[in-house]
């Protein structure tokens, strides 16, 4: 059960005490015995497993999205977007002269020098070809994802693709172009689905050719996009990385490998991938183990569901809208659907919405049936994606249901989004695809519109004309929710503007009353400009002060949230700063364009 979570936590302590002590262990293994035999190759790739630039970790919680996520849990990562609110921080990236290039701090190598080692040196076993390149193929899509990262982030980037000395010249090489290193990332990707061998893992936790496809086409539909949306870049070859992502998307769809998890609980099938303490591997292809017994905990329950929270993660109204009503029809299309209360406007909606936030019926496994706090959730959108309906894990950080890193609904989304882009998408695609999630939602109509969504036009992608890629893009946003992909997902498709839009939460009928957000027939909340002297038990008050929490239309109205915090996304940062230091330190690196 969960067999690389004890290979790890060995290799964790052993690597604590050699950095700690910078002593060499006498029972590990030397240099020249670590490639000598198949368990020795695999010991050596699994401990690249911890590195949290590739696998996002399992022991702190914050970091940023705009960082490309590195440092923080799988479950946050979407916190700061621009279909989500957290309180607990302000997103310095998009706040006008907060963030500087002092403040970036991703420039690190030391990961990709692990990954190096192994590739200069598994030829040196005596193992057969087949074993080796197995193994070499694991270390290269770890590299494959090491540079995905990088450039993403700060476009050219130096490629590297041996071990450096401390005295070799190439440590003070300029920046590689991203074509170029693009091209490497995609040679390593394809040297990894020829080589990693294709046996399925049923606990979801390594790397196989599989994974390897899935990592090809998301890296590619990130390229191929990227390059067509940024045309002020003048990069090339757009087509022929959205044709490789629909390629490889297209492979681990045709392999029956992997299937949507629809059972008879359709209630429970989308959230039952994100509270199962063993990944569901008919749809999770990769996923963070966690295990009690070895305490390997993270605290995804706490941070969604503590009550002596403030401010966490939640959703914001302009998202919620986008969701389908359950006869396929657009909740936006109803008159007055923006001042329908909450208790009413999540009713007979996509069933993905009750199993991502509270709604009515959300029922606890005590038998409670919490309605949204207000105290952990601004804007009453409260989620509960990765929760456990167990309130225990509400006090401490002690969840062990694993966390899905890949699924085989992003594979879907990955084809359907590159033969849009392609102009290739068939009507047969949509039903493969886009039909199929919309089914497991219980959406009873799931045929393609026949006309664009004004409200995704007007809030979300004014430059989207294409009614395909237009509810592809809805549906990526809703099935990904909190999965660590919008930040990247805004980036490609150059719609940072989005991040300047208003946080907003449920629409308030009217202050100083008494609301039912759950219809248990007694009140949760109230909406006053200060504590009342008498207070109603089990009743939450938010205070609407004017500044931080206010109401549209004074009033009443939608919450708005920091509504008179200024935010904005030149076009130059799209590509991210190089640090000051590292700059001196090598006088052949130039500083991206807007951030000198």
């Amino acid at each position: 059960m969960k067999s690389i979570l004890y290979i790890l936590v060995f290799i964790f302590s052993i690597s604590c005490v050699e950095e700690t002590l910078d002593l060499t262990p006498l029972d590990s293994l030397t240099s020249e015995q670590v490639f000598t035999t198949e368990e020795n190759l695999e010991r050596y790739i699994n401990s690249l497993y911890e590195m949290p630039g590739t696998f996002p970790p399992s022991t702190h919680i914050y970091g940023s999205p705009a960082n490309g996520g590195v440092g923080d849990f799988q479950y946050v990562t979407d916190a700061r977007s621009d279909i989500t609110f957290n309180g607990q921080f302000v997103e310095k990236y998009y706040v006008p002269g907060a963030y500087t290039p002092l403040d970036e701090d991703l420039w690190y190598w030391d990961e990709l020098r692990r990954i190096n080692y192994f590739l200069d040196n598994y030829n040196r076993s005596e193992e057969s070809a087949e074993v080796k390149n197995h193994y070499a193929g694991i270390a290269r899509w770890f590299r494959a994802k090491f540079y995905f990262n990088k450039v993403k982030r700060f476009g050219d980037v130096p490629w590297y693709g041996s071990t450096l000395g401390s005295s070799d010249e190439d440590l003070y090489k300029e920046r590689d172009p991203r074509e170029v290193v693009m091209d490497s990332v995609l040679a390593d990707l394809d040297f990894a689905v020829e080589h990693i061998r294709d046996e399925k893992d049923p606990t979801s936790t390594t790397i196989t050719k599989w994974v390897a496809l899935g990592l090809k086409s998301r890296i590619c539909l990130f390229e191929g996009t990227f390059r067509k949306y940024h045309s002020e870049l003048g990069l090339a070859n757009a087509d022929e990385w959205l044709q490789n992502a629909a390629d490889a998307a297209d492979e681990v769809m045709q392999s029956g490998q992997y299937s949507i998890n629809i059972t008879d609980a359709q209630n429970e099938d989308y959230h039952s991938l994100f509270i199962s303490d063993n990944a569901v591997s008919e749809e999770v292809m990769l996923a963070n183990a966690h295990s009690d017994n070895l305490e390997v905990w993270h605290g995804s329950t706490n941070h969604y569901s503590n009550t002596g929270g403030r401010y966490m993660t939640s959703l914001t109204k302009s998202f919620v809208n986008t969701y389908l009503n359950i006869d396929g029809s657009r909740f936006t299309d109803i008159p007055g659907s923006d001042t329908i209360f909450f208790s009413r406007e999540v009713i007979n909606r996509d069933l993905r919405l009750s199993q991502t936030i509270r709604t009515p019926g959300y029922v606890r496994s005590d038998g409670s049936t919490p309605a949204p706090f207000g105290g952990v959730s601004t804007t009453l959108y409260h989620p509960i994606k990765y929760s456990h309906p167990d309130p225990f894990f509400d006090d401490v950080a002690r969840n062990v249901n694993d966390i899905p890193l890949m699924r085989y609904a992003e594979i879907l989304l990955n084809f359907a989004e590159a033969k849009a882009e392609l102009g290739t998408f068939t009507n047969g695609d949509w039903q493969n695809t886009i039909a199929l999630l919309r089914e497991r939602a219980g959406i009873t109509d799931t045929s393609m519109p026949e006309t664009l969504d004004s409200y995704l036009k007007e809030n979300f992608y004014e430059n989207v004309t294409s009614i395909p890629i237009m509810e592809i893009r809805r549906e990526r946003g809703i099935e990904l929710i909190l999965e660590r992909f919008r930040w990247d997902d805004l980036m490609r498709w150059k719609e940072g503007g989005n991040l300047s839009n208003e946080y907003d939460g449920i629409y308030v009928p009217e202050m100083n009353k008494l609301f039912d957000l759950n219809n248990d027939g007694r009140p949760d909340v109230s909406f006053v400009s200060e504590q009342p002297a008498n207070s109603v038990s089990g009743v939450y008050y938010m205070i609407i002060d004017g500044t931080s929490i206010k109401l549209s239309n004074g009033t009443y109205g939608k919450i708005l949230v920091k509504p008179d915090m200024i935010k904005e996304f030149p076009e130059y940062k799209y590509l991210a700063p190089i640090p000051p230091l590292e700059l001196q330190l090598n006088p052949n690196l130039v500083q991206n364009e807007g951030w000198q």
